[in-house]
């Protein structure tokens, strides 16, 4: 799938995760129903999760889209970590309904039946997930979209979900140990867990306005230490945060008192320029300073 240019259009991957999600109901659903394989039930209870999480990612990106407006001069990005929280919660949620269905079948052991035909269509369910998995994961690195990265850690799991079952129902087939079924479903259930922490606490650092990545956060240096040597200027009270594709730095530039204010709106111009070129979607804040005042070195502080 070709990758639009537009963030308003991001609207088309939740629409493929949401139809994805409603066809690998439909295929999971039969193969638990043609097994009674508690393991296939545990994958498909996790593909409706999918399709609740696929929602909330089509109503976030939507709003995401809107334009800046006088209530929200900034625009309206931070809504994906709303998204990201949700899709994280879901995630244990699934986990727990595997864990309780699981728990459920290994105090009252089932032969599964007609193995061979529903591990073939779990197969098929978990090739599509995994292909929109890698769509969405394009789209939200390209995108900085912290909703599509988490809907495609999401249908991951539901791949890695697939494959534990896979595995424990042909060895239950294989073996005729019918415990492993719901062992294997309680296996999966914990591996999915950690992927549902790692979303939510994404969304949470998100949340408190966390500082952009030590390595984006060079490239803004790196901006600024070309201009202390070429220009003799200085600069402190450098601060970053992220706001889901959105990023934002401040920082206060020590210029010589001698120099004209026309002078300095024009290094401040071409410096905040150099920083967006270097790191796109960023909003940079920048305050002019004379360097030969010691009041100026002293207006570090965050408040």
């Amino acid at each position: 799938m070709t990758i639009p240019q537009s963030r308003s259009s991001l609207t088309r991957f939740a629409w493929l995760s949401i139809a994805a999600a409603v066809v690998t109901i439909g295929l999971k659903a039969g193969a638990y129903l043609v097994t009674g394989s508690i393991g296939l039930l545990s994958d498909a209870l996790e593909s409706v999760v999918n399709l609740v999480a696929a929602i909330v990612a089509l109503v976030v990106l939507t709003v995401v889209a809107r334009p800046p407006d006088e209530d929200h001069a900034y625009g309206h990005d931070k809504a994906e970590y709303f998204s990201s929280g949700v899709e994280g919660a879901l995630i244990l949620v699934a986990a727990a309904s595997i864990a309780y269905a699981a728990i459920g079948r290994l105090l009252d052991p089932k032969s599964i039946e007609s193995a061979g035909l529903g591990l073939a269509i779990s197969i098929g369910a978990s090739a599509i997930n995994f292909a929109v998995a890698r769509v969405l994961m394009q789209a939200g690195r390209h995108y900085h979209s912290i909703t599509l990265e988490a809907d495609s850690h999401h249908l991951m799991t539901d791949v890695w979900t697939s494959v534990g079952v896979v595995i424990g129902v042909s060895l239950v087939a294989l073996t005729g140990w019918d415990l492993l079924d719901p062992i294997i479903a309680l296996i999966v259930a914990a591996n999915i867990v950690w992927t549902g922490v790692r979303i939510l606490q994404q969304s949470a650092l998100g949340l408190l306005d966390t500082a952009l990545p030590a390595d984006e956060r060079q490239q803004v240096v790196a901006v600024l230490t070309r201009y202390v040597a070429s220009e003799g200027v200085e600069y402190h009270a450098l601060r970053t945060r992220q706001a889901a594709s959105r990023r934002f730095v401040s920082v206060h530039i020590l210029v010589p008192g001698s120099w004209t204010v026309q002078h300095g709106h024009k290094l401040l111009d071409q410096l905040e320029q150099d920083v967006r070129a270097a790191l796109p979607n960023t909003t940079i804040f920048t305050h002019l300073e004379p360097i030969e005042d010691p009041a100026s070195f002293a207006d570090q502080t965050l408040d």
